[in-house]
């Protein structure tokens, strides 16, 4: 089975998917469609980028044209959970693309905008629901939304709805959900807490697994370069001297760190924009729609700002801090290397980073290629605190000169 058309959907769904170019489903597609056509619930792993969108998505418009029953004011017949306004956004886009030849109304709910548009959305009756944690509580505390007819229910990026502290909400809106439901969890990873929450969610659930964590690395060309702390800002500069990276998304452990970085950006003159947690609404989707047009070079970002944000043709990710869970940086470079492009990820590492590079390894199951081409090279970290074993060395590369790169004073962020 390589073809939408044999999976079963509907006419309208398969005439979505044709409008949007796709003919043949993705693994996590095919694994999951059908039992959730047959209304099993579901537990799947899968990683951003594998096409799990459409793998909930479909099944659940088409359960919803099963019967002809009215749309209800303030009552959807099914809801998705996200963790971000951006992957909530993404959603709800999916969700009106391949719905578009059914007549299925649907409305996105988040915060950092007005509430009014989204309770007179309501209001009128939606089909689908989605929503951040955040948003629909105080759309239910204020009876704008009631829960009691939702026939599907799904959480979209699980883990990240943790780390980021809703587990309370998430418990509080399940509790609002009736019983007697279809029920749906994806997650990127599967920690403790995860499973536990899928646990008490789902009822004898199929479990649909893709794209292990080595699986996306393996597709990225990889470097890593040692350098001190205070020396960041002057090796950024020099590597985006490089026209070849032209679109470029750098990942920050900190929300002012995001904002250190894009000002610095500012002031050798590349076109760039910070994205986090504390950024409006607005802020964000000109940062997201100016990445896209291609009217910014680079987009600056903490994880949990990132994640939902799906750019196509992005060349390069850097890692201007690793990150502290091994993880996040599978998640990181999976933003390059899409659709059969070309993609590279860059990490900068300084000697307190050192143990969470070892982490990376391990779980990517292959050693990051150390680049000593640059003119901050601190050889002590390859063998200083958290290096694995003995001595680390890279047969791949060895330090030459590089006469594209001069070496020239940088402008230096205060």
């Amino acid at each position: 089975m390589t073809e939408f058309a044999g999976l079963e959907l509907a006419q309208p769904l398969l005439r979505a998917i044709a409008d949007e170019g796709y003919t043949t489903p993705t693994p996590i597609q095919l694994k999951a469609i059908p039992p959730l056509l047959q209304g099993r619930d579901l537990l799947g792993v899968a990683q951003t980028g594998t096409g799990k969108t459409a793998a909930f998505a479909l099944p659940l418009l088409q359960h919803l044209t099963k019967d002809g029953s009215k749309l209800q004011e303030r009552r959807p017949r099914a809801l998705i959970l996200a963790p971000t306004r951006e992957l909530a956004g993404q959603i709800g886009d999916s969700i009106r693309a391949y719905s578009r030849h059914m007549g299925l109304r649907s409305t996105v709910v988040f915060g950092g905008v007005s509430i009014r548009p989204q309770i007179k959305a309501l209001a009128q009756g939606v089909h689908v629901l989605v929503a951040t944690p955040g948003r629909l509580l105080d759309l239910m505390n204020q009876g704008k939304v009631r829960l009691d007819a939702v026939e599907v229910y799904i959480l979209d990026e699980a883990d990240r709805m943790l780390d980021m502290g809703f587990i309370r909400d998430v418990n509080k809106i399940t509790a609002a959900v009736p019983k007697r439901r279809q029920t749906e969890l994806f997650s990127a990873t599967m920690p403790r807490s995860v499973q536990g929450l899928a646990d008490g969610l789902l009822d004898d659930p199929i479990r649909v697994e893709v794209a292990p964590a080595a699986t996306t690395a393996e597709k990225v060309e990889q470097r890593v370069l040692f350098v001190a702390k205070d020396k960041k800002r002057a090796l950024l500069s020099d590597l985006m001297a490089d026209a070849d990276i032209s679109r470029v998304l750098i990942f920050t452990r900190t929300k002012h760190g995001a904002n250190r970085v894009a000002k610095h950006l500012d002031q050798i003159g590349v076109e760039s924009a910070a994205i986090h947690g504390n950024k409006s609404q607005g802020a964000r989707e000109r940062a997201l729609n100016g990445f896209r047009s291609g009217n910014l070079r680079a987009l600056v970002a903490t994880d949990i700002a990132a994640r939902g944000i799906d750019v196509e043709g992005v060349t390069h990710v850097i890692n201007f801090d690793l990150p502290n869970e091994p993880e996040s940086y599978v998640h990181r470079i999976g933003r390059t290397a899409r659709a059969g492009a070309s993609g590279m990820a860059i990490s900068f590492c300084d000697h307190e980073e050192r143990a969470y590079l070892t982490d990376i390894e391990k779980i990517i199951r292959q050693s990051v290629p150390v680049d000593e081409d640059h003119a901050y090279h601190l050889a002590d970290i390859v063998n200083g605190p958290g290096a694995p074993g003995p001595a680390r060395q890279n047969p791949q590369r060895k330090r030459r000169p590089n006469p594209r790169r001069r070496r020239r004073p940088v402008a230096r962020a205060a």
